[in-house]
Order: C-alpha cells, then structure tokens, then sequence
C-alpha cells in the first residue's frame, strides 16, 4: 500500500476509534487495574527515584490500580519496545515517555490513543490544557486530536564555565559566532600536542537537535511549519553546518569531525576539561550539584549579536492503544496525576527539565528554586528564543537522512553544500507520497 494510503487510512482509523469512545460503544469495567509505564533514562537526572514515588503517591489515592515502572535506556529504545511487544502480539506498557516528535509517526501506525475524548470528559479539561506552555504543546496536537502530554521536557542550551570565561576577559555568555569561536580558542589548553582542556564540546552523535539553534539562528529553521516541509539546503542552513566545521577546522576551539561525545561532556564541563559545552536543559541539576564554579546558561549564540536561539527537545506522555476502557481511564488519570503543578514542579527542580506548565512555574517549591538558581531563569529565556524542533511525516527516515548528511559534511566526506542538497533530494522523495 503506498504511503500516502497508509496515512489515509490511519486518519480514517483514529476517527473511528475517537467515534467509538465518544458514543460509548464500550461498557467501562471495574475492579483491580494494573499499569506499566514505559520511560527512559537519558540525561544525568535521578529520574527513576522521582517516577517511583510518584506511581506510589498515585497509588496511596488509588488503591484499585497498581502502577508499575519499566525503564529503558533512551526515548529510541522505549518505542523500540512498544513497536516490537505491539506489532508481536504481546502486553504492552499502558503509557509509554517517548520523543514529543514521534507523534506522527505513531499516530499513524495505530500505536498509541488519542487523548482528546479523555479530556473532553474531564472536569476543567480545557483549563488543564491551556496552563502547559504553548511551547510544548506545539507536537501535542494532529489530525485534531491531542495525543500527549508535555512532560520530560528540555531545550537546547550553552553551558560556560563563567569563571574560565572570565579569565579570557569575558564576562558574559559569548554573544555571538565569532566570540564563541574567539573565546573558545583561547580557552583550549594544549599540553605536547595533546589537548588538555577543548574550548567547546558540541555533541553530534545525535545532529539534527543540537544543530537545529544554529539553523534558526542564522534565519531559517530546518522543517517548516507544515509536516512535509523541510529546508535543508537553504544557503543559512548551510552557512550553519559551516560553522560548525570552522569551530574546529579554523578555530580549534573543538574535535574535528562527528563528536560522540552526548555522554562525556557533562562530566568533562563539571571536571573542568572543557569550558562550554551544548547539551540539554535537562543535565542543569547534575551541573549544579557538581560543578565548583559559577554555571552560566545561554541559548546558543547566532551570527549576530540578539540572534542566539535554541529548539524545545524531551519526551511527552503517551497512552498505548489496545487497553480496556478502565484501563484508559486509569492511564489518563495516571497521565494527569505525573502533570500536576507540585509534581512537575518537583520534576524540574530535582532533574533540571523545564517545569511544563504555567501553575508549575508558580508553584512555592519552584519559584524558592529558581530565586536561590538564577540558571533557571537563564533556560526560560533560552526557551522563549526556540524553533520548531525537527518534526513530520515519516520522520525516522527523513532524520535518518539529515543525520547521514550532515554528519558526511563534518567529517569532511561531502562539502556542506553538497551534503545538504544531498538531503533536501532524498528528504523530499522520502515526503513526497505524504504530500
């Protein structure tokens, strides 16, 4: 079946399963429930301790339903697990925390339950989904339906060392290319050759995401609006990819080349072996409770002074399809309970992901936090500077492509040019049956 048929029949699909619900077509049961939720441990938060005292919170009010926490490695990994125990006929999870982008790609294939009709039925629905932050919301939504909730949320962000900055005359986040370029220059440290200490470590195991703010930054983001459209070899873009060449290649401010580096360069800045790195707004309560001098928090700095900018990341709640209508219910709940203000609130402060929702941001515990740790401030802002992050139809080839280029073009395989009109080519053959 061509892909554009797919599509049209996992829209009719999901109207259909909205209909069913809407009418009532199932008689909701009762007694004992039981319930998996899915989650990944990506970041250097303590994650596993918080979710496990939440779904006993929940329980303690609940003592029909019985929650039970299965983690994984990373968000991949977790959908991994939900595609393959679905598609084998297996139990799967209940909820499952998986990439706030991913919607459309499991919306399509049936995996997961439109969350429109829940909230539809419950009391101040409307209300509970106005107080997330727009931000969040952006990938929430499709077809009409709301399919998740914002809840492991991140954006992308500048560490620096403020007190080596200092040192080199800069008592500021660098404001643009060219002083983040200069600054990290001067503060690489070689010893016989062998670098001791890298001005800059930019993780691109992982591209497209910690890419995507020097794209916006340097005026044209690299997915449009729509979900079939992306601008890989627009000439800011690739102005961008060399850039990202130049920090190493004519800076030395930084590794040539692809940096596997998404792991080690949270330790690295908190040892005090590299001086900024770009990494996750979801790794600042690790930064601060290890580093031994002042953290500065920045949005990615542009070409220009004032046009620095980052892109949301992180996963949302999902609810697996193929559960009894108490089940749902029960998973909803659940859902809304881990969205609460205090809970997410909680959330931010004990794991440095950004506090989803407008009542979290005004809850005591967090607004105490935020006053001691002006860094949280400092991620809000970034976070007022994002783009779209990089999400649409077929997105796991589509990003599969962008990754194969441009990380081609970083170790010198393809120029940036090259690389990118490479993808624009094979991206738009890839979207054209979803167009």
């Amino acid at each position: 079946m061509p892909k554009k048929m797919k599509w049209i029949a996992a829209a009719l699909a999901v109207l259909a399963c909205t209909a069913a619900f809407a009418s009532g077509a199932e008689e909701k049961e009762s007694g004992p429930v039981t319930l998996k939720i899915a989650y990944p441990v990506a970041v250097d938060a303590p994650v596993t301790d918080m979710l496990n005292d939440f779904a006993a919170a929940f329980m303690a009010e609940n003592p029909n339903v019985t929650v039970e926490t299965v983690y994984a490695g990373g968000y991949t990994d977790v959908k991994t697990m939900v595609q393959t125990t679905i598609d084998g006929g297996g139990e799967a999870p209940a909820l499952a925390v998986m990439l706030a982008t991913d919607v459309y790609d499991l919306a399509n294939a049936q995996y997961i339950e439109p969350l429109t009709p829940f909230v539809d039925e419950m009391k101040g629905g409307k209300a509970y989904i106005k107080d997330f932050l727009p931000g969040f919301m952006a990938n929430s939504y499709y077809m009409d339906n709301l399919w998740s909730l914002p809840f492991q949320r991140s954006a992308v962000v500048l560490y620096y060392n403020a007190d080596l900055l200092a040192s080199v005359g800069c008592d500021h986040a660098p404001a643009d290319w060219n002083e983040l370029a200069e600054v990290g220059a001067a503060l690489t440290v070689k010893d016989g050759g062998q670098v001791t200490r890298w001005g800059i470590e930019w993780s691109s195991d992982w591209p497209y995401w910690t890419f995507q703010p020097l794209a916006v930054a340097a005026g044209q983001n690299i997915v449009g609006e729509s979900d079939t459209a992306v601008f890989f070899d627009n000439p800011a873009v690739i102005s961008a990819v060399q850039y990202y060449i130049d920090l190493s290649h004519k800076y030395g401010a930084t590794p040539e080349g692809v940096q596997a580096c998404w792991g080690t360069s949270v330790p690295n800045f908190v040892s005090g072996n590299t001086a900024m790195i770009v990494h996750s707004s979801g790794s600042l309560s690790k930064i601060l409770s290890q580093a031994d001098f002042k953290v500065g928090v920045s949005a990615v700095p542009g070409p220009k002074a004032g046009s620095a900018a980052s892109v949301p990341g992180g996963g949302n709640i999902y609810m697996i399809a193929g559960m009894s209508d108490a089940e749902k219910q029960a998973a909803f709940d659940f859902a809304v309970f881990l969205t609460g203000a205090s809970r997410a609130a909680e959330f931010s402060i004990k794991s440095g992901y950004i506090a989803t929702s407008k009542s979290a941001a005004e809850d005591p515990a967090m607004k105490a936090y935020a006053a001691e740790n002006p860094q949280v401030a400092q991620v809000q802002a970034a976070l007022a500077k994002a783009g779209k992050e990089l999400s649409l139809q077929n997105l796991g080839e589509v990003r599969t492509i962008f990754h194969s280029a441009i990380q081609s073009a970083y170790n010198g395989e393809m120029t940036p040019a090259a690389a990118m009109a490479k993808a624009q080519r094979e991206a738009d053959a890839a979207l054209e049956d979803f167009r």
